[in-house]
């Protein structure tokens, strides 16, 4: 009875969904994958799993049990590792990231990281859609904006200071805005996964803006601003190159923007293998020179 396989298998199959993605990855086939987390409910006397043809679903047992098989197999990781006398973490580490910010700030800072941790296997998830850490066996999700899940750990990393920018044709043509309040009149590109939606979050007045061309990625709203369509509202660091070479003009920078927070997230009762640490403290390290995004920080 190799209960150890069973937690392992029970685990992945949260974390990917799947049972035949346990299966190639174990190479152990996925009818043995069946029966192993089969073989473990009948041990535990509770279903751990609801099944469908199309997704397995953990039942509230399921879920509770989870979080304390992954903080148990990820401790005997890190035991055994210590056990081989192991200074260097290794492993496979699962990061998902934001488009535009894995493009701009994070991607150059793989390579560096690699190069001094060679036994970790990065597998890095780059999208824009709000990831399950735990249905997509997440262990570090790099996120811009205030965390609200309770159920998981913000490690801060920077902060992303957002501006108002629009080409010089656009401005030329429609006028440059004295303030917030003529933002009304012009064409805004609205960026549809922001939290406050149309409006923009001005503090000294709040502003709903209006305009003819929605996207919802952030290198959307860059190339709409450059190809002259419309004011748009994003990070500094989106288009520190297209200010430099004057692409694009900063406006209303009298008018005070809140900042968003760059955090790393995790699950709250997980244990966090080594190599997620040490992987964060990379990023905050590396975001901390950077005068783009420089604000770290400690877990909170």
């Amino acid at each position: 009875m190799d209960r150890l396989l069973w937690m392992h298998c029970y685990a992945r199959a949260v974390e990917t969904g799947s049972f035949s993605a346990v299966a190639r990855e174990l190479a152990i086939g996925q009818p043995n994958v069946s029966r192993h987390i089969a073989a473990l409910e009948s041990h535990l006397g509770t279903r751990l799993l609801h099944r469908s043809t199309r997704k397995l679903t953990p039942t509230p047992e399921g879920e509770r049990y989870y979080v304390e098989v992954r903080r148990a197999l990820d401790a005997i990781a890190d035991a055994e590792s210590n056990a081989r006398g192991e200074d260097r973490p290794r492993g496979p580490l699962r990061v998902a990231c934001p488009v535009a910010l894995a493009r701009f700030k994070l991607l150059p800072l793989v390579k560096p990281f690699l190069a001094r941790y060679p036994d970790v296997e990065l597998d890095l998830q780059i999208s824009d859609r709000k990831v399950d850490l735990v249905q997509d066996g997440i262990d570090v999700a790099i996120r811009v904006g205030e965390l609200r899940d309770s159920t998981l750990k913000a490690r801060p990393l920077g902060t992303a200071r957002r501006i108002c920018v629009a080409s010089p044709e656009y401005l030329a043509a429609r006028g440059v805005p004295q303030s917030p309040q003529a933002l009304p009149m012009h064409n805004c590109i609205q960026y549809t996964l922001l939290a406050t939606g149309n409006v923009w979050p001005f503090v000294q007045a709040p502003v709903e803006v209006r305009g003819n061309f929605k996207v919802d990625s952030p290198e959307g709203v860059r190339s709409a601003v450059i190809d002259g369509i419309g004011i748009g509202l994003m990070p500094d660091w989106l288009f520190a190159d297209a200010l430099a070479s004057g692409q694009v003009q900063r406006i209303l920078a009298d008018w005070a923007i809140p900042p968003l927070p760059i955090s790393a997230l995790y699950p709250a009762k997980r244990l966090l293998p080594r190599r997620a640490v040490v992987f964060m403290d990379h990023l905050a390290a590396a975001f901390a020179a950077d005068t783009a995004v420089g604000e770290s920080g400690t877990d909170r």
